[in-house]
């Protein structure tokens, strides 16, 4: 990947992000909760009145209930606009108890068939964090029974009282369990989000020195070679990578394709890179795929390494070429005429073969040396004939610049499902003489 590759990362503000959110889905859930708390009571008070068998002791008190519910919902609604009226959400419970309260004096007092609807903003107040919310849930409870008290004093056996203790007893039992509950699962969601968040500084960390891995400006190679590349992860850290540089007979090009993505791919990929650069100073690119496999190879038996395809070739200033491909397959020199030459190798990639194979060319003035990786071949809809797509997009141009921005272009602004890497070269001894 090249420096002006690196894409922004929002990681570090994901607990400022994450707390916006919780906030947002806090509001509209006020409005979802409150929903079913009216849509509970209105249904009551409907089919009280409908169903003959169902009591009905007070009418007015019973659908004032269902008002009081209703003003529930529209200041749930005015949460989900206002945020700071967040900070009131207890009057949104608060006036469910009250509903509650009436429904239950109004179709049957102590006989009523819908006190249950109570639970509702009791596990509501009960999954608040602290343990005050269980005073609050017992205020409401309490406010619930006691409102026909206040409605009709006189009238009430003491085992009424006994039952009231007993049901908000039991409610404060619940409350506690459900606080407990929401308690823990609050913690592990901290902590997995903490977890979260520390892995995501280190791949961001990772992607800063892959960045750093990058090659040298163009400006410390001979004057008679144009290069230009290009690596687009598919992830933050990527498994392709690139290189180029100086070397005492011209300079080195490298290629290289680690199997999978993300850290451990790009761990692989620095590795490798590094031992085939510890190779310039032999001539045979062959010996530096041998040093990469050397470097990478493993005591433990049981520990798969994965393989990278790699491509290294060096070319001297008088143009000649010596590559070795470990089962890249992804190179070809583009001539001055036009003409697209695939180079082709039948060794393995390194990490699974054992011996590499040096083969030399020439290269002409105006000629350039083009290296892929499999992503690229991935941005063209014909998966079958993708490689003689990208030979096509060679031929209308030689240009170094112009062929790593095309492919550029194809890869656009949407999420590709590999590393997308190029690396054009053009040998131009003209340069040199001007």
């Amino acid at each position: 990947m090249s420096p002006d590759d690196r894409r922004p990362s929002v990681w570090g503000d994901s607990g400022l992000l994450a707390r916006a959110m919780t906030a947002g889905s806090r509001r509209h859930v006020t409005v979802l909760k409150q929903g079913f708390v009216f849509l509970f009571v209105a249904l009551a008070a409907l089919v009280s009145t409908l169903i003959p068998w169902l009591p009905v002791s007070d009418a007015p008190s019973m659908w004032a209930g269902v008002f009081a519910a209703f003003c529930g919902v529209v200041f749930a609604a005015g949460v989900s606009r206002q945020p700071r009226l967040l900070r009131w959400e207890i009057v949104v419970p608060a006036a469910d108890f009250v509903a509650v309260g009436l429904l239950r004096y109004g179709t049957g007092d102590s006989a009523s068939v819908f006190v249950p609807i109570i639970l509702l903003p009791i596990v509501w107040i009960a999954v608040w964090p602290g343990r005050w919310s269980i005073v609050w849930l017992l205020i409401g409870s309490a406010v619930t029974f006691l409102l026909p008290f206040a409605i009709e004093p006189s009238g009430r056996p003491p085992s009424e009282f006994i039952r009231i203790a007993f049901s908000l007893a039991i409610y404060a039992t619940i409350g506690l369990a459900i606080n407990e509950l929401a308690r823990q699962a609050s913690r592990k969601v901290q902590l997995s989000r903490a977890q979260q968040q520390s892995v995501e500084r280190e791949i961001d960390r990772a992607a800063i020195i892959q960045q750093s891995l990058l090659p040298p400006k163009t400006s410390l190679l001979p004057e008679m070679f144009s290069v230009r590349g290009r690596c687009i992860p598919a992830r933050t850290v990527g498994g392709d990578f690139y290189d180029w540089y100086p070397t005492p007979d011209g300079i080195a090009l490298t290629v290289g394709d680690v199997m999978g993505k993300g850290v451990g791919a790009g761990m692989i990929a620095a590795a490798v890179r590094s031992v085939i650069r510890s190779s310039s100073d032999d001539l045979d690119p062959a010996v530096a795929l041998q040093r990469a496999t050397t470097g990478l190879a493993s005591g433990d038996s049981d520990v798969d390494i994965q393989f990278t395809t790699c491509f290294h070739a060096r070319i001297t200033p008088s143009g000649e070429i010596r590559w070795a491909d470990g089962g890249h397959g992804l190179a070809v020199i583009r001539r001055a005429t036009g003409l697209v030459e695939a180079l082709r190798s039948a060794d393995l990639p390194v990490g699974l073969g054992d011996r590499w194979t040096s083969y030399s060319d020439q290269l002409l003035p105006g000629d350039t040396l083009v290296c892929i990786s499999d992503g690229v071949l991935d941005l063209f809809p014909d998966e079958l004939h993708a490689f003689s797509q990208f030979q096509l997009l060679l031929i209308s141009s030689g240009d170094p610049s112009d062929i790593v921005q095309q492919i550029t272009e194809l890869v656009g602004d949407d999420e590709q499902s590999d590393d997308v890497t190029i690396v054009a070269a053009t040998f131009a001894p003209a340069l040199t003489r001007a």
